[in-house]
């Protein structure tokens, strides 16, 4: 039976526990799916120094554990690049899987992330990837934690404008920037009428369809 390791590189259990629970349908496959914590990471991913570190945890933890791929569930792809020039197994980006599913739902996609100190770190990211050219825009909201954006009315609140304002620029579907958006991504996209990607569940479809491929 083949095995996915999902890593969460910030160090918030009840992140990775949202996310366990998000991929309980991609179980019935008979890919297991394991979820493991960046015990040593910072409660969110909020600098790029943050995600050098959580990259190379990412890695150390990838190094130890018995599985057949790898998705590291942090939108900024930390410690990705470095681990597919460490392994042969495949490893995947929750960011570059969100992109790419977009690209399949509408002509263009937009961002929002949790603040506005993460979007050049994303566009950096979408520029390595060569995906810009179909890019309407990023937009951060007002500095929350990786586990507040799923849980806060206020954040929701500022999601949905967000949301819309992309619309505005030509987004036909809007990419979640962050793990912790999951719970919160339904009702988004019933609110706007509008494909609303959360990127752990688009990453965990390209993993356990390279799996089962």
């Amino acid at each position: 039976m083949p095995r996915l390791l999902v890593i969460n590189p910030n160090s918030n259990t009840t992140v990775t526990a949202n996310i366990d629970r998000a991929l309980a349908p991609w179980r019935v496959t008979g890919v297991t799916i394991d979820c493991m914590t960046n015990d040593a990471g910072p409660d969110t991913i909020s600098s790029d120094e943050d995600a050098q570190r959580a990259g190379r945890d990412v890695c150390a933890i990838a190094a130890k554990a018995r599985a057949d791929a790898i998705l590291v569930a942090c939108f900024s792809d930390p410690g990705v690049d470095m681990l597919r020039g460490q392994t042969a197994r495949p490893v995947f980006g929750i960011q570059e899987c969100a992109i790419l599913t977009a690209l399949a739902r509408a002509p263009r996609y937009g961002i929002i992330a949790l603040s506005e100190r993460a979007v050049p770190r994303h566009r950096a990211r979408i520029e390595k990837l060569g995906l810009t050219e179909r890019f309407a825009g990023e937009l951060g909201l007002s500095d929350y934690s990786a586990l507040a954006v799923g849980q806060s009315d206020a954040a929701y609140a500022e999601t949905r404008t967000a949301a819309d304002r992309l619309r505005d620029l030509g987004a036909g579907a809007v990419v979640l920037g962050c793990a912790g958006f999951g719970p919160r991504r339904a009702a988004l996209e019933a609110d706007l009428g509008m494909p609303v990607i959360d990127p752990v569940l688009a990453g965990a479809a390209i993993a356990v369809g390279a799996l089962l491929g």
